[in-house]
């Protein structure tokens, strides 16, 4: 009987107290919840509940399971220690990664429904997630060296490596140069606001909007859905192109080459009428004026204005196709077009002058281009 029950104490009494543990700890999350709904850090800390609870179960079959009077268990005592140890130092590095993720979390959301400026939401957003990033990676490593030190070889394998840290040191900074100088600019932009999640660059000519920032590398989401990855030491070495520094709204500009006769003071009107149809523009700001001029057309400049990047776009293509369009319908020949005529040769004696044939016909025999019937050179109507 002894050898029955005591295996249901030890494992059954492990369960029954995590079980218990994990619903008290679930009902005095949900009344903080409930009753701060101001911060959301109480309601977020539930999703805890799963890594605490392999804990506690792990820390109690970690001491008792010698207890249980099961022989195949005691034969493999060392084994199956070994096997919890390794649980245990797991489950804790999770819940350790989830609690930091939770709290990193609520703060954010927190600064995000009181803040009202979207930029300093990006830039709290980008540090936030870096530094997230940044705590698993190193609870991780922590938890990966704490299971490898539970193995008694790996002891003395520590114990030499202590020994030859400072070279093993300098060897590592050397081959990971390029690897540690990306960590760093991942740093730097994360605290130096260089560039945030949700803001619209230009690099190498691509236009695109910062879709992910990593510890060594930024994604950048171009306008036709495309991904480009790039080092993060890039945007702290080479210049770029931040639309959306100091502000998401910009301002645009379309152009125009119109003949000289276009009815500029009518296009400034039409313009004026057609933002007014243009969801896109924000009624900031709109001007249109001659720029420029060449023998044969002007240039004509329209500045639109809008609340980001995506709708000056959107307006400026408004503005291009519509404009070019009343011009087309009501204003034809303000487009510019190329006049051309055929060419007219002089009369026949003018052209053998011009030519120098007059003189060469005698001596060496050659005829004139009126003489030849050149089809080039006008005919003097002679028989």
């Amino acid at each position: 009987m002894e050898s029955v029950l005591r295996p249901l104490i030890v494992i059954g009494g492990a369960v029954v107290i995590t079980l218990l543990v994990g619903w008290l700890v679930d009902l005095l999350l949900r009344r903080a919840d409930s009753r701060h709904h101001e911060t959301p850090l109480w309601g977020l800390l539930r999703r805890c509940r799963p890594p605490l609870q392999v804990v506690i179960i792990t820390a109690l079959l970690r001491g008792s399971y010698r207890q249980s009077g099961i022989a195949w268990v005691w034969d493999h005592r060392v084994g199956i220690g070994q096997v919890l140890t390794l649980v245990l130092i797991g489950a804790s590095a999770w819940l350790v990664v989830r609690v930091a993720a939770t709290v990193v979390e609520a703060s954010y959301s927190r600064y995000a429904a009181a803040t009202r400026d979207p930029a300093r939401v990006r830039r709290v957003r980008t540090q936030v997630t870096l530094i997230q990033r940044v705590v698993i990676a190193v609870v991780t490593v922590v938890a990966i060296a704490a299971m490898l030190l539970t193995f008694p070889p790996m002891r003395a394998v520590g114990t030499s490596m202590l020994a030859s840290a400072g070279l093993l040191g300098i060897v590592a900074g050397v081959a990971a140069q390029s690897t540690l100088g990306n960590l760093f600019a991942g740093l730097q932009i994360a605290f130096g606001d260089m560039v945030r999640i949700g803001d619209t660059v230009v690099v190498d000519g691509e236009w695109g909007t910062i879709d992910e920032i990593t510890l060594t590398f930024l994604s950048v989401r171009t306008w036709d859905e495309r991904r480009i990855t790039m080092p993060v030491s890039y945007f702290t070495s080479k210049p770029f192109e931040n639309w959306s520094r100091g502000g998401a709204q910009m301002t645009g500009t379309v152009y125009f080459q119109l003949d000289h006769s276009a009815p500029v003071a009518a296009m400034r009107e039409k313009l004026r009428d057609l933002l007014g149809d243009i969801a896109a523009w924000d009624g900031r700001d709109w001007s249109l004026a001659v720029t420029d001029t060449t023998p044969t057309t002007i240039e004509v400049r329209a500045v639109v204005t809008a609340k980001d990047a995506n709708d000056i776009w959107t307006a400026r293509c408004a503005v291009r196709e519509q404009l070019i369009g009343w011009l087309r319908d009501h204003h034809p020949y303000a487009l510019p077009r190329i006049a051309t005529s055929p060419a007219l040769l002089p009369p026949g004696e003018q052209w053998a002058e011009l030519t120098g044939s007059t003189s060469r016909a005698g001596g060496s025999g050659t005829e004139s281009p009126a003489g030849r019937g050149d089809s080039k050179a006008p005919r003097l109507g002679q028989g």
